[in-house]
């Protein structure tokens, strides 16, 4: 299993959250991985853009530090980074996500 780190919650920066999360695709991507119980792969997300720019969405996200991504054989697996964010940015997700 291979992981993509993001940044560390240290140097998370909230306009690069906040700009991530402004998009209304990543938003949605972001509310169904909190909603989900375990991590969820690329191909299972509920959307209706193309692969290549629901590809781009994950890169946003990930760069933001919001989403870590990890690869398990051939597929990638995303998951939502709530402590991380939590401890970064306290009552961030709760207020946008209700």
């Amino acid at each position: 299993m291979t992981t993509t780190y993001p940044p560390p919650p240290a140097t998370l920066e909230v306009t690069a959250v906040l700009q991530a999360l402004a998009d209304p695709v990543r938003l949605n991507l972001v509310r169904q991985l909190r909603e989900a119980d375990n991590a969820i792969a690329c191909g299972r997300f509920e959307t209706s853009v193309a692969k290549s720019t629901l590809s781009h969405h994950f890169k946003i996200l990930r760069e933001a530090g919001v989403i870590a991504t990890y690869r398990d054989g051939g597929n990638a697996f995303n998951v939502l980074r709530t402590n991380e964010m939590n401890a970064a940015f306290p009552g961030l997700l709760d207020s946008i996500l209700p």
